[in-house]
């Protein structure tokens, strides 16, 4: 539901819970969450009461989200995997599109001509995906445990402005962009997962668990936050 308190737009999801929470999106859109006992008068008196921090952190998206680009598909341009930048070579004959070889990437200069920049930069979105579900699906199998959870079936796909989301079953989803992140980030964003399969919300009881997971999460889910807007081919 999108409403409005004072200057500022939100969207109110309610849902089974104790407490609000509003946060900022990577999409630069403001969610609020409250439970279903609360009516709209109270949750825009909060909003309200908050509007300065909104504002701050409005003011502060848009600053990080200057690093936003599109990278050209061009011979020496460099395209990040696992925290690594490697330049783009084009080569005259390939088994494949697309391959990350002798710390190079490697495009097919005729399947770049047949399929232009947007079928290059699916080769992209393709070589990620498919590398991720190996390296997703072997740290959810390292983590879990750790956890305490079983998680279920995992996904490398596109999910907008959503780093990863998890849904029945125990199923985690991975946004593929993920895979330009160092290793590090990548374990912070499997265990923030594994554990919303413990605790729904983003309470302090989340937190807590995240911490004994990964004791050192706040360095690199500030990575994530500072930098996340470079991510993209």
């Amino acid at each position: 539901m999108k409403m409005c308190a004072q200057d500022i737009e939100f969207t109110l999801i309610r849902g089974d819970r104790k407490t609000a929470d509003i946060v900022i999106e990577r999409s630069g859109d403001v969610i609020v969450r409250a439970p279903n006992e609360i009516d709209d008068g109270r949750v825009r008196q909060a909003v309200a009461d908050r509007a300065l921090w909104v504002h701050r952190s409005l003011a502060e998206w848009e600053s990080l989200n200057s690093s936003r680009r599109t990278r050209p598909i061009a011979q020496g341009q460099g395209f990040a995997y696992l925290g690594r930048s490697y330049r783009l070579r084009f080569v005259d004959s390939a088994k494949a599109p697309l391959t990350l070889k002798n710390g190079r990437w490697e495009l097919c200069e005729k399947f770049a001509a047949d399929a232009g920049e947007a079928g290059a930069r699916k080769a992209f979105r393709d070589f990620y995906m498919e590398k991720g579900r190996k390296i997703f699906g072997e740290r959810v199998a390292h983590f879990a445990p750790k956890v305490g959870v079983s998680a279920g079936e995992i996904a490398v796909k596109e999910l907008g402005y959503h780093w990863a989301s998890c849904g029945t079953g125990g199923a985690l989803n991975f946004h593929w962009k993920t895979l330009m992140a160092p290793q590090t980030v990548i374990d912070y964003i499997v265990v923030h997962e594994l554990c919303h399969l413990r605790y729904r919300d983003h309470s302090d009881a989340f937190w807590n668990e995240v911490d004994k997971v990964l004791p050192n999460f706040r360095q690199r889910k500030n990575w994530l936050r500072e930098k996340g807007a470079s991510l993209d081919i």
